[in-house]
């Protein structure tokens, strides 16, 4: 039994004030259009401060070749996130797909859940940036991938294997399978 679960997000095209060049704003957050644009080191090196609205993220010019990107969680995602964490017993955010992983830490994780015979969602993070980037605020997570077990963040491929081997995650499995 596979399901795929898809989560689309995207922004508006960006617009900036011709009166204002110090500031770049972005329309309001919308449901589906494109976040790439936001740190781009590709928009006019004019612009000192870059302040994007719909996610409280500021971009900050260090020097004429760099960019620093600072943000925040926006509602919209942090509900989306919520929703589809708290739909599967357990979940995994991830590099790829289940079949198809990307990344080695993510392929571990799945193989120790399909060696449990966990039923498990699995989102590839790598198709929307904006989740990706949220997903580490949401979890205070830098890394991926990451296994959220019962509406809870579980860890990362390290933290389930050291999981695994002390017999936490088969009786936190067990427990969010009964409930």
């Amino acid at each position: 039994m596979t399901s795929v679960v898809a989560i689309t997000l995207s922004l508006p095209p960006a617009k900036y004030s011709p009166e204002n060049t110090s500031t770049f704003t972005s329309a309001k957050f919308g449901a589906s259009s494109s976040f790439s644009h936001r740190c781009s080191p590709f928009y006019p090196l004019s612009f000192r401060r870059l302040a994007i609205q719909h996610t409280d993220a500021v971009v900050r010019r260090r020097s004429s070749s760099s960019f620093r990107c600072f943000s925040a969680i926006s509602p919209e995602l942090k509900t989306t996130i919520d929703k589809v964490v708290s739909s599967h017993k357990v979940i995994l955010f991830m590099k790829g797909t289940r079949d198809f992983p990307q990344c080695g830490f993510s392929n571990t994780v799945v193989q120790i859940l399909k060696s449990l015979n966990v039923p498990f969602e699995t989102i590839n993070i790598l198709e929307n940036e904006f989740l990706r980037q949220g997903l580490k605020e949401y979890s205070s997570w830098p890394t991926f991938p990451q296994l959220y077990i019962d509406g809870e963040f579980f860890g990362g491929c390290d933290i389930t294997i050291e999981a695994l081997k002390s017999g936490e995650l088969q009786e936190t499995v067990e427990k969010a399978m009964c409930s």
